[in-house]
């Protein structure tokens, strides 16, 4: 039961380096001339560095969703979507 305990802990981690990377891909957006410097640029290095390689593989395998002149990345929320169920089943375990 520690495995899982320790699994549901991971995956709520990188859950919330997700939703992190998505706040700021937000800003980044809205806000094209945003420069973080200073303990923020740390923390968006972190949080990258670790949600990069995942995400990367999703875009080789799901396309962007052309609409219009928008293109929708889905790769991300399709790998929240996978972290959240896999994050819900881990937790049904370790109880």
């Amino acid at each position: 039961m520690i495995v899982f305990t320790v699994i549901n802990i991971v995956l709520f981690l990188f859950w919330l380096l997700l939703i992190g990377r998505i706040i700021v891909e937000f800003i980044r957006t809205f806000a094209r001339d945003w420069q973080p410097s200073g303990v923020v640029v740390i923390l968006l290095e972190a949080i990258f560095t670790v949600t990069d390689p995942p995400v990367k593989f999703l875009r080789r395998i799901i396309p962007p969703l052309n609409l219009g002149g928008v293109r929708l990345d889905l790769s991300i929320m399709v790998l929240l979507f996978v972290v959240f169920i896999a994050w819900n089943v881990t937790s049904g375990l370790a109880a």
